[in-house]
């Protein structure tokens, strides 16, 4: 990679090593020299603050957000034959935890005018298979959830929120951790919570659940070669908790510097020809991406590129025309406003650490890039 490729990273989690190297340091110290690798009292440790953070009664760490959403599913109840309503417009793990219980995923598409799963088409979704609804809070954004829970309790459906991109996300004031039944998220390197490595957690308020959830990520075993259910191997390691104790203080600090990033896009992108972020009334947003859309995405991305300015697609392909879903015999037309994103979105650089001048780069060439077209439009709305 060039040094002109490099200017503007998409995203940069060294920053926060630098930032805390003594005290992760420190931690991982700690975890080697106890001993103690799998499970145990640091793991323990992290899930009770984790859940005092979320304000849930329970937290569950596990290998990986995938699995956090699998498990979640599993120890629900859902098995083979069952469905589970799913936004069309999301990253394909959430299709694939179903997919994994051998359940089937149910679309449904999002709102005019955001990205979220619209709400108004959920209940059409349910039939007598229909076992729960899996909404996503994408992006950093909460999804509408009230409404969501209603349409659950009126057909006794569970609530499993995906939360992989939304630590430190409010919903009408109150932390994404304990709305539905139960909440899956990732410690991805790269989340606004990142490990140094895969990791996840659920938290819930369902004491019979978190029971169940602990079980099945330790081989359906409580007690050493005690294998009461069928379960997994999907335990949160002693050094990825460690590393997640130091940095959850500094989680809101960092999500402040990300929405001044976000408040500095939305007012330096205006009236350039793309269509920026909504941010709901009822939603405190995390920031995760800063996700713009244009009808010229493609050229827009490669533009950026030369001007030394990184930048991702946060999704290409929608999953029901991903391969690993050709079975369910969707085609190109089928869920059409989520596939019109997927034509369109980009995410900017966004991260705690990245300074003003680099926001500022990010603005001046979009605007400049957008500009040269003569003024023509290069988006529109799904609407």
């Amino acid at each position: 990679m060039t040094q002109l490729a490099a200017a503007v990273p998409f995203s940069d989690p060294g920053l926060q090593y630098i930032e805390l190297r003594q005290e992760i340091d420190q931690a991982m110290h700690r975890v080697l020299a106890s001993g103690w690798y799998i499970l145990g009292e640091e793991l323990e440790a992290f899930e009770s603050e984790y859940a005092a953070w979320c304000g849930a009664r329970h937290a569950v760490g596990v290998a990986s957000g995938l699995d956090a959403l699998q498990l979640s599913l599993l120890a629900l109840g859902v098995v083979a034959g069952d469905e589970v309503i799913v936004p069309a417009n999301t990253y394909i793990a959430t299709w694939l935890a179903v997919s994994a219980c051998g359940a089937v995923p149910v679309p449904v598409e999002p709102e005019p005018d955001g990205y979220g799963m619209d709400v108004t088409r959920i209940e059409a979704a349910i039939t007598p298979r229909t076992r729960g609804i899996l909404p996503v809070h994408l992006y950093g954004q909460s999804a509408d959830l009230d409404p969501i829970l209603a349409v659950a309790a009126r057909h006794r459906l569970f609530v499993l929120e995906d939360a992989a991109q939304a630590h430190g996300a409010r919903y009408k004031g109150k932390r994404i951790g304990s709305h539905g039944n139960a909440v899956a998220w990732s410690f991805y390197p790269g989340k606004n919570l990142g490990a140094y490595g895969d990791g996840g957690a659920i938290t819930t308020n369902d004491s019979g659940l978190a029971q169940r959830l602990r079980m099945l990520r330790n081989y359906g075993s409580r007690q050493k070669y005690v294998n009461e259910v069928r379960g997994m191997n999907s335990r949160l390691d002693p050094l990825q908790a460690a590393a997640l104790r130091v940095k959850l203080p500094h989680v809101e600090r960092w999500n402040r510097q990300r929405e001044a990033i976000a408040q500095r896009y939305l007012d330096g992108l205006q009236d350039c020809g793309l269509v920026l972020p909504v941010t709901h009334s009822w939603a405190g947003h995390a920031w995760h991406l800063f996700v713009v859309r244009s009808a010229a995405r493609d050229r827009l991305q490669q533009q950026l590129a030369a001007a030394g300015i990184a930048s991702l697609i946060h999704y290409p392909i929608p999953p029901h025309l991903q391969q690993a879903y050709a079975d369910r015999g969707l085609v190109e037309g089928d869920l059409p406003l989520s596939e019109r994103l997927h034509r369109e979105v980009l995410s900017l650089p966004l991260f705690p650490g990245m300074r003003d001048e680099q926001v500022d780069r990010v603005i001046e060439a979009c605007r400049r890039l957008l500009e040269k077209k003569n003024n023509e439009p290069l988006s529109y709305g799904l609407a």
